[in-house]
């Protein structure tokens, strides 16, 4: 076991001799042994024994010793006030951390001060600000499964900074699987029974109490936050993920104090009673098959989120280039969009209804983004204030967000859409909220809410007199300097304060004959003398006192506000809501705006049945995200339909082929999140799923191959997709032998167009699959132009109706700068294939030797033609061999032998 972890071995065999703080430390390790504790002494989290050694190694700090009784243990440090820095880099090594704070301060009770572990700090369950990576959610998740007719896999997401709360099953652990990737949580809590289902590798996976997912426990948790289980959610399986989600969020809430006297029974009631989430208050059940399902693969392969490249600038992405919004709301709202686009067409128009009048009212559209700006994040706001962990600047915040709604409201009010007009319904000003903080928290409040400056000035009569006899004492003090040098004639004589000693009169050595007799001395300087007089005395314990009394009235009545604004969490939530989705509305427009998108026009399905196949009908489509990182882009049309569903796409690399399919697979995303497209005109059916094949990927920690990887996504997508289904399929069979690969792909064409149905563009360097798909009836070829200019290729990138007439492979290798002497090496075993066809050892039927048992052309030795028929040796001859590509070129030299049997 890691020694960071757990009771220190050393304390558990004296722990009844420890000292009661070295006990208290010992015991919350016990408790809290999966995580790593920090225990507050003073001004400094502190560890012990292996965790000490352990953080000193990880944290860079030094290693020091504690003694008792009992011996001396290694201790470490690390200051209160800057612990987050320190904690962040404890939860990238791997570590949970259980945060020990003082609950009390010293000198409040006799024996060692009270301290209870406030919270635990995890991946997946973060609501620092300082530690949380970015605006987007943070999901911690959980799985847990049920049996019956067929196995059901549950998955419950939950964002604790936020309150975000989802559940969904499946009967396929795929679908699952699906759905962790779309959400990308940061960890998960998994039962016993749903241990074997695949997490995402960079998922960190908690032990749990299994007991949590217990059906009755889970029952009974989730009833306490949202009454009966089974009005919410769908099965048993959800409900065990729902209430051991709702059990961990509650045990990284923190717990009760350790304390001796405390029975079991009793600190597990405390522990829920301090941990529950008043904040949770909606959980949302969703079917995956709402939206557009998008995979690991998908989301990877169209570079929604993340770039594919390494070097890729981190904004080329289609979210980053979307991604115009003034709030952390909305930014996340927008995500969430992307993440989820829909399916449904009336809720597919209503956004683009908004997103049209938004884009076409340039002053209402720019006025909400500069409104928008002063926008705070209320969700993650009314979850620290509800969590007790805000301070007097966060309620100013959501007191200044407030202020900006009523003008949002007005800027909405003659809105034309449905949708704007409804929001405007939703955006409630919280004017009561709004004027309780108003009035109870000063302008520009200090961080601290225990040291006083925090409640404002007549919101409360007893604080104002305890001020009033704070101010008269201090204005009595004041004015005693003066009069004492009068009656004193001292003219050198102060009055001063020091938090140790208080207040004082100082008189330097040289007039200490003349300070009177009722001066008491207080304290002996070098060069002067301080005294106290009973008047001032009174005076200091009037001000201290009524200074005192005020900090700690001002702490309650801070506290009672931050709980009058913690009861309305759903409303400030509902507004929240609103809120983000104006954001993400005007994000969209002020895109569309800027760089001259269309609103596509969503091709209806035939009442509640959905149509056969796709209809896709871009004019003048553009990559949203590579026409915003290329100083020119050529923009290429898509046709497609349940007549023309499966386009077979020829052409060079870099010629544009893939760019081109992912372009027509944003678009379509695109237009199913309810935003304007990149194109001169798009008419779009809703696609119910998308799948790619794209580029050349391995799993070497797995042990799979490129190309058992794509075998494995073929795979998925022949099993999974259907007719309403479009699918990206870019140089299948690369990672086999050259015959085995053109069958693989040729097979998968036909089965994508006799069996599946599916709306599909395959592009390909098999140039033989341009000829099948002229034999099949709903499909056609595309490619992508080029000339030669001088031995150079010039690319297009134009798409044009037909198959590509070569590959040019040995001039892309020119352009991209491989040396000379390699590229005529190139073109002479070009003309040397043409002639001899390469022998594919992988091929079961090569002998030993590698020479194939199939009869092959003799190599000619004075021009390649001599013995042949007259026929071969013509076509043979008039073969281009520098615009054949070693695929083609086999092709040919198959289709003449075959000539020559005959």
């Amino acid at each position: 076991m890691d020694p960071a972890l757990g009771p220190p071995d050393a304390m558990a065999e004296k722990r009844d001799e420890l000292t009661p703080m070295m006990r208290q430390y010992h015991d919350l390790c016990a408790r809290y042994d999966d995580a790593l504790v920090l225990f507050q002494v003073g001004d400094f989290y502190e560890t012990f024994c292996g965790a000490a050694e352990r953080t000193a190694r990880l944290l860079e700090v030094t290693l020091t010793s504690r003694e008792d009784s009992t011996g001396e243990y290694p201790m470490t440090g690390i200051p209160v006030d800057n612990a987050e820095s320190y904690i962040e880099e404890l939860l990238e090594a791997g570590y949970r951390v259980a945060v020990a704070d003082q609950i009390e301060e010293p000198g409040e009770s006799p024996g060692v001060v009270e301290r209870a572990v406030t919270r635990v700090i995890t991946p997946g369950t973060l609501t620092e600000d300082e530690l949380l990576a970015s605006d987007d959610n943070n999901f911690v998740a959980a799985l847990a499964s049920a049996e019956g007719a067929e196995r059901t896999l549950a998955l419950a997401l939950l964002d604790v900074s936020t309150g975000d709360f989802l559940a969904t099953s499946s009967t396929s652990s795929e679908a699952i699987a699906d759905e962790v990737s779309r959400f990308a949580p940061s960890e998960a809590v998994v039962a016993p029974d749903a241990s074997g289902d695949p997490l995402p590798e960079d998922c960190m996976v908690t032990p749990f109490d299994p007991d949590a997912f217990a059906l009755e426990r889970a029952t009974e948790t989730v009833s306490t936050y949202f009454g009966e289980p089974d009005a919410l959610l769908a099965g048993d399986a959800e409900i065990r993920a729902c209430g051991a989600l709702l059990e961990y969020a509650e045990y990284a809430r923190g717990g009760t104090s350790e304390n001796e006297d405390t029975t079991d029974e009793e600190v597990e009631r405390a522990d829920r009673d301090a941990g529950r989430l008043e904040y949770l208050t909606h959980l949302t059940r969703y079917d995956p098959r709402e939206y557009l399902l998008l995979d690991a693969v998908a989301l990877r392969s169209l570079e929604l989120f993340e770039p594919r490249a390494v070097r890729a600038r981190e904004d080329a992405t289609l979210v980053g280039v979307l991604d115009e919004t003034a709030s952390a709301l909305g930014g996340r709202a927008l995500r969430d969009w992307i993440r989820r686009p829909l399916l449904e067409p009336d809720r597919i128009e209503a956004r683009l209804d908004a997103v049209e009048e938004l884009t076409g009212s340039v002053q209402t559209r720019e006025h909400l983004h500069e409104l928008l700006r002063d926008v705070y994040d209320l969700e993650r706001l009314i979850g620290r204030i509800s969590r007790e962990r805000a301070n007097a600047r966060d309620l100013r915040s959501l007191r200044d967000t407030l202020a900006v709604v009523p003008e949002i409201r007005d800027r909405l009010a003659d809105a034309d859409c449905e949708r704007l007009r409804g929001l405007r319904d939703e955006l409630d000003p919280l004017a009561d909220v709004r004027g309780l903080i108003d009035d109870a928290v000063v302008s520009d409040p200090p961080i601290e809410i225990t040291e006083g400056g925090i409640v404002a000035e007549g919101y409360d009569a007893n604080l104002d007199e305890l001020r009033g006899t704070a101010r008269d004492g201090k204005q009595w003090i004041d004015d005693l300097e003066a009069c004492e040098r009068e009656r004193t004639g001292i003219d050198s004589l102060k009055v001063g304060y020091n938090s140790v000693h208080g207040y004082y009169i100082e008189v330097t050595n040289p007039n200490l004959d003349a300070v009177p007799e009722n001066y008491q001395r207080r304290q002996t300087l070098k060069n002067s003398e301080r005294f106290v007089t009973p008047a001032l005395k009174e005076r200091e314990d009037e001000i201290v006192g009524a200074e005192e009394r005020a900090d700690e009235l001002e702490y309650e009545l801070f506290c009672d506000v931050r709980s009058e604004v913690a009861d309305e969490v759903e409303r400030v939530q509902a507004l929240a809501d609103a809120l983000a989705t104006v954001d993400a509305l005007v994000s969209l427009a002020t895109v569309a705006a800027q760089y001259d998108y269309c609103r596509p026009e969503i091709a209806e399905r035939d009442g509640d049945e959905a149509i056969d196949g796709l209809e896709i009908d871009i004019e003048g489509g553009r990559h949203p995200v590579v026409e915003r990182t290329q100083e020119s882009f050529v923009p290429n049309g898509a046709d497609l339909s349940p007549e023309r569903r499966l386009a077979v796409i020829t052409g060079p690399n870099m010629s544009g082929k893939s760019t081109y399919m992912r372009q027509v697979a944003q678009i379509v995303l695109l237009a199913q999140v309810g935003s304007f497209v990149p194109a001169e005109s798009a008419r779009i059916s809703p696609v119910d799923r998308i799948f790619t094949r794209v580029g050349a990927s391995d799993d070497i920690a797995g042990g799979r191959s490129t190309f058992m990887v794509e075998m494995d996504e073929l795979a998925t997508i022949l099993r999974e997709a259907d007719e309403r289904s479009l699918v990206l399929l870019d140089e299948v069979g690369r990672g086999t032998s050259t015959a085995d690969g053109l069958a693989i792909a040729q097979a998968i064409t036909e089965h994508l167009h006799d069996e599946v149905g599916a709306t599909t563009l395959f592009a390909t360097h098999h140039h033989p699959l341009t000829e099948l798909a002229e034999e099949l009836p709903a499909a056609f070829t595309l490619h992508f132009e080029v000339e030669q200019r001088e031995g150079e290729v010039v690319f297009h990138h134009e798409i044009a109706p037909g198959a590509a007439t070569g590959s040019y492979g040995v001039e892309v290798a020119t352009a991209a700068g491989v040396p000379e002497d390699v590229v005529e090496r190139s073109r002479e075993l070009v003309a040397e294939n043409a002639d001899e066809p390469a022998i594919d050892e992988s091929d079961p039927r090569a002998d030993p030797q590698g020479r194939a048992d199939e009869p092959r052309v003799p190599a000619s030795t004075d021009g390649g033609c001599q013995g042949l028929p007259d026929d071969v040796a013509a076509e043979l001859r008039e073969l281009e061999l520098a615009h054949l590509t070693p695929v083609e070129a086999l092709t040919e030299l198959d289709r003449l032998q075959r000539l020559l049997e005959e």
